[in-house]
């Protein structure tokens, strides 16, 4: 049993489907068959049984599992280690990173950050924020960017608050949206949470919701064409959008906002990579403060 059979039986775990597993490890259906056969053989022991649907890990399979994850995880851990025992900061990032974050921010980080440090292989994962986490807490990722305020033991540091705006394609009184069409959008339940919560505390009909899209990007065209109004975090409003902005306020003195986490460990600051990453991040935010 080698590296590629861990690989083979942690995708196959995560599938439960021979097709998609040897279409995500790109060997052909009949060589993975072939492998589990082999494993099999080596255990003498049944591993995977074929149901209509997929298939389904035996006993003795689902320990083999956790042992394939164990020995991926000590692996990477053994390379990450002896990659920073040079002086120079190389070796692969693994970055989890809210989708919405990775579509408007992101790009421009990683450029900026590669072309400082050159020998640093990015490896990224993009999803909504509670996948994010999870991603942190099994370790398979070194760094988290987050949206909202999840809960987190180590470290974080906040990147930005950013205010929650009313967007539409012609300027509106915040009294007369329960009667105006709104465009939702498919978004985390954090974010979901804390519009609905502002609304049930702000009106006493529900909102008259006319569209739901399950993309951000489709929602604001929506909205530039007079289609409705939505709810939007200005980290999606850019500067040249045709849009009529107004934030939400709650109070006086404050608006609805939303934050934007880095997650992190202890171990992971043994890593050069991670350092710099945190660093980096840290040296752009003291510039926009400023």
């Amino acid at each position: 049993m080698d590296e590629k059979d861990w690989h083979i039986l942690t995708t196959l775990h995560d599938e439960r489907n021979i097709t998609r597993t040897a279409q995500r490890l790109y060997i052909s259906q009949p060589a993975l068959t072939y492998r589990i056969q082999q494993l099999e053989k080596e255990f003498c022991t049944k591993i995977v049984s074929r149901r209509k649907k997929g298939v389904e890990f035996t006993v003795k399979g689902e320990y083999l599992v956790q042992y394939a994850n164990q020995m991926i995880y000590q692996l990477r851990h053994t390379k990450e280690h002896i990659t920073n025992m040079d002086e120079a900061v190389k070796g692969t990032l693994r970055l989890g990173v809210s989708g919405l974050f990775a579509r408007f921010e992101l790009p421009s980080l990683l450029k900026d950050f590669l072309k400082e440090y050159p020998q640093v292989d990015v490896n990224l994962k993009t999803g909504w924020s509670t996948e994010i986490q999870q991603m942190l807490q099994k370790e398979e990722a070194h760094l988290g960017i987050v949206r909202g305020d999840y809960s987190w033991k180590e470290h974080k540091i906040l990147l930005r608050e950013e205010k929650i705006c009313i967007a539409s394609s012609r300027n509106i009184d915040f009294k007369d949206l329960p009667s105006l069409p709104r465009v939702n959008y498919k978004t985390d339940p954090s974010l979901k949470n804390t519009i609905d919560n502002w609304w049930q505390e702000t009106y006493t009909k529900p909102p008259m919701i006319s569209m739901e899209v399950d993309r951000i990007d489709t929602c604001k065209e929506l909205v530039l064409n007079g289609l409705g109004y939505a709810i939007l975090p200005e980290i999606c409003i850019q500067e040249n959008d045709l849009l009529c902005v107004s934030p939400i306020k709650i109070d006086n003195n404050r608006f609805l906002t939303r934050n934007t986490w880095l997650f992190y460990r202890d171990v992971t600051l043994e890593l050069a990579q991670v350092k710099a990453f945190i660093h980096f991040l840290t040296e752009i935010k003291q510039k926009v403060v400023l």
